[in-house]
């Protein structure tokens, strides 16, 4: 006599759910791997008080991007490249994000006050010692100032930078950028609609009206900003609009990577 077997209803759905579950995953790996639609999401350091929260949707999301740090002063701990903020640094390693340098005290270029043979710089950092105080930098001390950041997310993170930059409010001028490029380091910007509007005062630029403006404007390519936290603003941007954003985004068919993979400013430029 033959036996024949056949599974339980409540195991045949089980089995249904989980080859449903891993279809879906190979396809959603296969689309991200095929996009023919890039877009670089990047966030510059702020006072830190979402980056859990951001962390927990780019993971969620499976998206890596590429942070730009500064040493900020921040609503908790010693400053967003203090040891206070060292384990979130290491998390984010190993998730496979990358990371590059926004000069160590966010100081912003002010003016050339230079000669073409010996530049150099004002500025006005708006963190540590010398906060809100204008002064001149020569080629080589702004070096150091990128330099330094690069340095401690090299120790933060055990991984080394990309020798890469952005300048406070991309805020830069061509002998600065010149200056910076002698010591390594190549600026970055951002798209015009790749801004994502998290600087800008809640009461004349919502969540909602910002997140609309980005699904609609987005285009192959961008390169997007965002903060982790801003201190003028009310509404915080993050995370509010960033699932969805990213979410829609992914309906769009676009996909993202980390500026390692951007053909300007990748690794294998």
């Amino acid at each position: 006599m033959t036996v024949q077997w056949s599974r339980p209803p409540s195991l045949n759905k089980r089995f249904a759910i989980v080859f449903i579950a891993v279809c879906a995953c190979l396809s959603s790996a296969s689309a991200q791997n095929d996009c023919k639609k890039p877009l670089y999401l990047t966030f510059d350091t702020g006072h830190m008080e979402v980056a859990p929260l951001v962390a927990d949707v780019l993971n969620r999301q499976q998206v890596r991007v590429t942070f730009f740090a500064a040493n900020e002063r921040t609503k908790e701990g010693d400053g967003s490249l203090g040891d206070h903020w060292a384990p979130w640094w290491r998390a984010r390693a190993a998730e496979g994000h990358e990371f590059a340098s926004h000069t160590w005290d966010h100081t912003y270029w002010r003016a050339d006050v230079g000669t073409a043979q010996k530049p150099a710089f004002r500025v006005r950092p708006s963190a540590g010692t010398r906060e809100g105080q204008s002064f001149v930098l020569s080629a080589a001390e702004y070096c150091e100032e990128v330099a330094r950041a690069s340095d401690r997310l090299k120790v933060l993170t055990g991984k080394a930078p990309l020798p890469l930059f952005r300048a406070p409010g991309g805020k830069t001028s061509p002998a600065l950028l010149a200056s910076a490029q002698a010591c390594g380091f190549t600026h970055v910007g951002w798209s015009p609609a790749g801004f994502l509007g998290d600087e800008l005062p809640s009461e004349s630029a919502s969540n909602a009206a910002l997140l609309r403006k980005a699904l609609r404007d987005v285009r192959s390519g961008d390169i997007l900003l965002a903060h982790l936290g801003i201190w003028s603003r009310k509404d915080p941007w993050a995370p509010a609009v960033l699932e969805p954003l990213i979410v829609g985004l992914k309906q769009q068919g676009f996909c993202f990577r980390t500026l390692r993979e951007h053909p300007v400013y990748g690794a294998g430029r």
